[in-house]
């Protein structure tokens, strides 16, 4: 306990799943958290369950697909806390701008549509992108600053009727390690996490590719998908410490050895 005293964290899309995981852990490490979501009602319940543990939180609203709300929610949280030394970009969203959806929908390349590119990019690559650019300013100034991306085996393999997640989440990769190579040198580590682990999105993944996702998963060497907190946390934690200050531009694979770089 106490890895994170002193920093202050900002975690998109911290309502649920991964991100949620994320910001309970932060916070039992020590780090102040700003959480970061859509929905004022999952937002509060973390934030609240964060300050029942003793914990230091505050929440707020965002909508990262829109450049004004994401880069205004990062600056005030910075401005609440004095600093920002950790952000985790987490934030996903999925379908379009108009049909928004909680996971995923088998489409293949031929009939991808303009708009469902169009959201999953904005949403996820373009996101990731004004945040990091957010908080650039402050961590070169203080020489130290620790950004977490999230990639997908599914970009890295190709999995077919993912075309659009595929396209953000490489893009995603080649942002971080062109960040990581321009800005190592102002102290600023920036990194990636590819998780395999059973969030509302996964499980949504599951109802539209039950016999897919059944095959994922015996396939796994260990046999099981991973749980956000205890699987996740400990690792998300490490990457947002002081032990991960040599380690930059690096893609760590959390997924049970599905795949093993």
């Amino acid at each position: 306990m106490g890895q994170l005293d002193g920093q202050a964290a900002i975690v998109t899309g911290a309502g649920r799943g991964i991100g949620r995981a994320i910001a309970l852990v932060y916070a039992r490490e020590g780090a102040r958290v700003a959480v970061l979501s859509r929905t004022p009602s999952t937002i509060d319940n973390v934030v609240e369950q964060i300050q029942s543990e003793g914990g230091d939180a505050i929440g707020l609203t965002c909508d990262v697909g829109d450049k004004s709300q994401l880069t205004n929610a990062i600056g005030e949280a910075a401005s609440h806390f004095g600093n920002v030394h950790v952000l985790v970009n987490n934030a996903q969203g999925f379908g379009t701008q108009k049909s928004a959806r909680a996971s995923t929908k088998y489409m293949g390349v031929e009939e991808t549509d303009d708009d469902e590119v169009e959201y999953i990019f904005r949403t996820g690559a373009m996101a990731t992108l004004w945040g990091m650019q957010a908080v650039f300013p402050t961590m070169k100034a203080q020489r130290w600053g620790k950004i977490i991306n999230f990639t997908s085996t599914s970009g890295m393999l190709g999995t077919t009727g993912n075309t659009a997640y595929n396209i953000t989440k490489e893009s995603i990769r080649a942002l971080s390690r062109t960040a990581a190579n321009e800005w190592g040198q102002h102290g600023i580590n920036v990194n990636m996490i590819c998780p395999t682990l059973k969030t509302e999105a996964f499980d949504a993944w599951e109802v539209d590719r039950p016999e897919f996702v059944r095959q994922l998963r015996e396939a796994l060497p260990m046999r099981r998908l991973g749980d956000p907190e205890r699987d996740g946390g400990p690792l998300a934690v490490f990457l947002a410490s002081h032990g991960s200050d040599f380690m930059t531009g690096m893609t760590f694979m959390l997924n049970g050895g599905k795949m093993m770089p």
